[in-house]
C-alpha cells in the first residue's frame, strides 16, 4: 500500500508534467489536498511530506480536525470547498483561510458579518455551475456579477477568483468544455472589475486535474490520489 508521502510525490510530478506540457511556469499550480473523511493522522503525514494546504467539505468535520492540526502546525491552511450553510460560517472561519464555495450572495453577507466580528479578512472564490446538474453554484452571469460587486465593497471579504466542478463523465470534451467555461467567466468578470485581481481558478480533481491545468487551473483539489480509500467515521 502506497504511503501518503509516495502518493503526494506522484501527484506533484503529474502537476509539474502538466504545467510543462501546457507551457505553464513551474509552480503556477497549487495543490489543495482534500482530506475529508480522513483522520488527523493522515493530515499530519501529508504535512510531514511538505503539504500545507488542505480542503474540507464539512465544517463539522473540519473544525475539530484542524483545530488539532493547527495546534502543532500554525502555518497549515484550510480551504472550505463544500456547500457552506450560513449557520456554519462562524465556526468555519475559526480554522479556514479561504472559502472556495461561495454560491449565493446571502452566504457572502454572513461571511462579512462573521469576519467583522473576528476582525479578519477572508479570501473567497465564487463557485460557478458549469455542467454538473447536482452541484451548486451561480448559474448565470448577472447573479455572479452582483455577488462579486458585493464582495468588492465588503471590507472583510477579498474576492480572489472562481471555482467549479466538472461533470462526472469520461468524455474529455465535456470536461474540457466545463473548464473552458469557467475560464471564460473569469475573463468576463475580471473585465468589469479592474480594481480586483480575480486570478484564481480552482478546478480539477483526481480524475481530471491534468486537463484543468491545461485550461488554466491555479488550484487543483485532489483527495483520493493522495489519501487513497477514505476513512469513514
Amino acid at each position: 500500500m502506497s504511503s501518503v508521502a509516495d502518493n503526494l510525490r506522484r501527484v506533484f510530478d503529474t502537476i509539474a508534467e502538466a504545467e510543462l506540457k501546457s507551457g505553464r511556469k513551474p509552480g503556477s499550480v497549487s495543490l489543495v489536498a482534500v482530506s475529508k473523511f480522513n483522520p488527523v493522522e493522515a493530515v499530519l503525514e501529508a504535512i510531514a511530506a511538505g503539504q500545507f494546504l488542505f480542503g474540507e467539505n464539512r465544517v463539522q468535520e473540519a473544525v475539530p480536525k484542524f483545530q488539532e492540526v493547527q495546534k502543532f502546525y500554525g502555518n497549515t491552511e484550510l480551504h472550505i470547498i463544500g456547500t457552506l450553510q450560513r449557520n456554519k460560517v462562524k465556526k468555519a472561519l475559526t480554522v479556514a483561510s479561504c472559502i472556495q464555495s461561495v454560491d449565493r450572495i446571502e452566504l457572502l453577507e454572513e461571511i462579512e458579518k462573521q469576519a467583522s466580528v473576528l476582525n479578519k479578512t477572508v479570501p473567497v472564490l465564487f463557485e460557478y455551475h458549469t455542467g454538473e446538474e447536482s452541484k451548486s453554484g451561480f448559474c448565470d452571469l448577472d447573479s455572479l456579477l452582483r455577488a462579486v460587486e458585493y464582495g468588492e465593497a465588503a471590507p472583510h471579504i477579498i474576492p480572489k477568483g472562481f471555482m467549479t466542478m466538472a461533470p462526472f463523465t469520461t468524455d474529455q470534451k465535456e470536461i474540457l468544455a466545463s473548464f473552458r467555461k469557467l475560464k471564460d467567466i473569469r475573463q468576463q468578470v475580471q473585465s468589469r472589475f479592474s480594481a480586483l485581481t480575480l486570478d484564481q481558478l480552482s478546478m480539477g480533481m483526481t480524475n481530471d486535474f491534468p486537463l484543468a491545468i491545461q485550461e488554466g487551473a491555479t488550484l487543483v483539489r485532489i483527495g483520493t490520489a493522495i489519501f487513497g480509500a477514505r476513512w469513514y467515521t
